[in-house]
């Protein structure tokens, strides 16, 4: 460990939370209907949308209404992106004359898409037009993240308001995320990219001699466009398929920086967002110092691991850090700091390869993610659930002084604490039980990497970042039909089997009369509670995953002290 990389870290947190409130307090504005300095300009656009669309943006909606429409889309989604994959050979801007996906794969890629996951099973720069890249990728970046944002601005509202049934308009929170917030940071965002040198062009590839007189084919097309919304919308699927690797996608310090600031500014301006639209701004520092704390325990493990490197090779007389799979011109330190956000985020963009991480360092972003991206998590998705850990937190808080609990005014009673669990159990039964089905029959052992506990682990971080819709990769893990589906299937049992409960919960907060503070109403933005939230998240997730992952990260970390290696 260095100086400058922890200076490095320090960095990006103190830029992160410059934006926390300028943001949060835009958004506020934003989806509660008044007017930003964006509204001259975006307004009209917004108007001609609804018009169009025939969208009545004053009609509200009751949870089940709300969750409909949001199934409706994304589903309506899938299917585009499925019959553009496999249609993409008779489209434009298909320089590369590349033919269709695989049924099995298209539909793999269309749901990781659809669910903000992002997980790759292919390289495409090897296998999707620059149509495709664009109008089915790219889009689906922003519409997923758009639909993140709405449910955690609808759930909120649930918080929010008194006595009504209803939780907004989900058309219009859509059409507000991607218009007021993704649009313009991504436009912007794009242009500092080219700047600092990612392509944005329709060219053909290039096949230029280099130095050493060797032909290599030079990677273009609409990069730098998609670089950004991956970041900004936690999406993570990146162009190629060395993903922010490549020096095409992310070819600076400075770029390397940038990609992190976006792919945590809108997560944590949204815990800024929360307290203004419940009117306490102290139970949005609340979750942001929570979420900061946990990021911070993440980095002080991966970090020392991978500066420390592999104990095997010190015994060969070689010291310093584990620099296998990580790109020379970030190093230890900007990789550490990648892994930890990337997977406290529901991004899954990487700078280095997770499969070389030493063994503890790689458990890191792994546990992160088992957690239920919950850190900071995805754009919308780390907010609502950061807050059912709130509500299982407040109950045991309750249990513990003898009282029934509150939070924001509201009394957390069976039913709400009966669909926070819901949603809370759909992430070990998800990661689990596939994984277990994997490590059984042959399919699940046809295309490992690595035996022993580094196959596990390449199986368990698979399932895990399905779930967490984070679609980062261990690598070593090699696509075929059960794959394809049984991870499709996690992709989408972790957006939508969590959604389902969430609307519930947040239509009947909504329902909920206030109740007037007490002298024995717990404070649920004191440090203490924060200590409690934290404890909550930890114990449920280690609970559930510690013996796995003992299975993997740990047993191969005990192995390695003793000599063997996978």
């Amino acid at each position: 460990m260095t100086l400058v990389g922890w200076l490095q870290v320090l960095a990006l947190f103190v830029v992160v939370l410059i934006c926390v409130n300028p943001l949060g307090k835009f958004m506020s504005r934003l989806f509660s209907g008044e007017r930003t300095f964006l509204t001259p300009v975006f307004g009209p656009v917004e108007k001609f949308v609804y018009s169009m669309c025939r969208i009545d943006p004053e009609a509200e909606m009751p949870w089940y209404t709300y969750l409909f429409a949001v199934l409706a889309f994304s589903f309506v989604g899938f299917a585009y992106l499925y019959i553009l994959l496999r249609t993409q050979q008779w489209l434009p801007w298909n320089p590369q004359k590349f033919g269709p996906m695989a049924p099995d794969l298209a539909w793999n890629t269309a749901i990781s898409f659809m669910t903000n996951t992002n997980w790759q099973f292919y390289s495409g720069e090897n296998s999707l037009s620059y149509l495709t890249q664009m109008a089915g990728l790219a889009w689906h970046n922003f519409v997923s993240a758009a639909i993140g944002v709405s449910v955690a601005v609808a759930f909120v509202r649930g918080l929010a308001n008194r006595n009504i049934r209803t939780l907004g308009n989900f058309w219009v929170d859509l059409t507000r995320s991607c218009l007021y917030v993704l649009l313009p940071i991504s436009v912007l965002g794009t242009l500092l990219l080219v700047w600092q040198g990612v392509p944005q062009n329709f060219h053909a590839y290039q096949t230029v001699t280099s130095v050493e007189g060797f032909k290599q084919q030079i990677t273009g097309g609409p990069m730098a466009s998609q670089e950004v919304i991956k970041e900004l919308g936690t999406n993570g699927g990146g162009f190629v398929g060395a993903n922010s690797a490549s020096p095409n996608e992310n070819p600076t310090p400075f770029s390397d920086l940038f990609e992190l600031w976006l792919l945590l500014v809108i997560a944590a301006s949204l815990t800024n967002t929360f307290g203004r639209m419940v009117k306490d701004q102290r139970q949005g520092w609340a979750l942001f110092t929570a979420m900061s704390i946990m990021f911070f325990i993440g980095l002080i493990v991966c970090y020392p691991q991978e500066a420390s490197g592999n104990p095997l090779i010190h015994q060969l007389g070689v010291l310093g850090g584990n620099m296998e799979g990580k790109e020379v011109r970030f190093g230890v330190a900007a990789s550490s700091l990648w892994a930890v956000a990337t997977t406290a985020t529901s991004c899954g963009a990487v700078n280095a390869m997770h499969d070389s991480f030493t063994a503890l360092g790689g458990l890191v972003p792994m546990v992160n993610m088992q957690l239920g991206e919950i850190i900071f998590g995805g754009v919308g998705s780390g907010l609502y659930g950061k807050l059912v850990f709130v509500i299982v937190t407040v109950f045991v808080a309750g249990l513990m002084v003898g009282r029934t609990p509150e939070y924001l005014g509201k009394k957390i009673e069976r039913k709400e604490v009966q669909l926070a669990i819901l949603y809370i159990i759909v992430t070990p039964a998800v990661v689990l039980i596939p994984a277990a089905i994997a490590v059984l029959i042959p399919a699940g052992l046809a295309t490992l990497g690595n035996s022993g506990p580094h196959g596990f682990s390449e199986i368990l971080y698979a399932f895990s970042s399905a779930n967490a819709n984070n679609g980062s990769a261990f690598g070593g893990l090699g696509p075929n039909l059960f794959y394809n589906v049984s991870i499709g299937i996690g992709m989408l049992a972790g957006r939508y089997l969590e959604i389902i409960p969430l609307l519930a919960l947040a239509g009947v907060l909504a329902h909920k009369r206030a109740v007037a503070e007490s002298a024995g109403t717990f404070t649920t933005y004191s440090p203490i509670f924060v200590t409690l939230l934290i404890a909550t998240i930890f114990i449920i997730g280690a609970l559930v995953f510690v013996p796995a992952d003992a299975l993997g990260p740990v047993a191969e970390h005990l192995n390695i002290l003793q000599g063997k290696v996978y």
